[in-house]
């Protein structure tokens, strides 16, 4: 499945202006085949906008959901993106997928929070497996630090994830993780991993790019650089098929001796 990652930090604020970047992306992102297209961390609107969190959050199925469905569906390809989740007066840090005929598919929450920033504007979740099936791959949802953690992507991968989708917000001096911790997550598990990252300063954070698409073999099909970019890579069923059965790692397991890590 053709996937491209859209590297951009939209308009900060203005959840309209970031649905017209989204809606623009998509239309070049369908011209060049992809079928599914993934946003940054949070969107819809903006990452480091202080209690405008609160005020722009809404429900899973709210108005800017039904904007996002109605993009995917003109466009015909599948859309996951980031945005402020409330329920009730919980208000999570969220990324949502569709399908290309605007169905909403599945809805993360992210379970690890990152600094006081996060910890102060949301409550974490408690799942840490969502999955979906999309064009005959199982699809996984992550959030940014959700990545960073082994244990999180090791259940994905017993779950039976082909492709993670991981919006993110990753900022200097992290830049590591985006350059080598993301491709062995993908190696070490098996799978694809689809790493989509905001750019540029918001407030006291300065975000640093380098989306990437990694495959099972630990290389990025397709690497961003520092400013707003679309990229566009595949993920190819054949070629995760052939480097599980190459790969030992999961069958070599010995879940008896793990005990200590719980």
């Amino acid at each position: 499945m053709r996937t491209a990652l859209l590297q951009s930090s939209g308009r900060p604020g203005s959840v309209a202006e970031n649905l017209k970047v989204l809606d623009e992306a998509a239309g070049r992102a369908a011209a060049a085949g992809a079928g599914l297209l993934v946003t940054s961390e949070l969107f819809l609107t903006g990452y480091a906008i202080g209690d405008d969190i609160d005020r722009l959050a809404e429900p899973a199925d709210g108005d800017a959901a039904d904007a996002v469905t109605e993009t995917a569906a003109r466009h015909g390809l599948a859309v996951a993106y980031g945005y402020p989740e409330r329920a009730g007066d919980t208000v999570f840090n969220s990324v949502q997928l569709v399908s290309a005929d605007g169905t909403r598919l599945a809805n993360h929450r992210k379970t690890h929070l990152f600094g006081c920033f996060e910890r102060d504007h949301f409550t974490p979740g408690d799942r840490p497996v969502v999955q979906a099936e999309l064009d005959g791959l199982t699809v996984g949802l992550m959030i940014c630090y959700d990545v960073e953690f082994p244990e999180n992507v090791r259940a994905h991968a017993l779950a039976g994830t082909d492709l993670l989708l991981v919006p993110t917000a990753q900022m200097h001096p992290f830049q590591f993780v985006a350059e080598s911790l993301v491709p062995v997550r993908a190696f070490e598990n098996q799978m694809y991993i689809a790493y989509v990252n905001r750019v540029g300063r918001e407030g006291e954070f300065e975000f640093v790019g380098l989306s990437t698409l990694a495959g099972p073999d630990g290389i990025a099909r397709a690497r961003a650089g520092h400013a707003e970019e679309l990229v566009l890579a595949d993920a190819d069923p054949v070629l995760l098929a052939a480097s599980r059965e190459n790969n030992p790692y999961l069958r070599d397991r010995r879940p008896g001796l793990y005990g200590s890590l719980v």
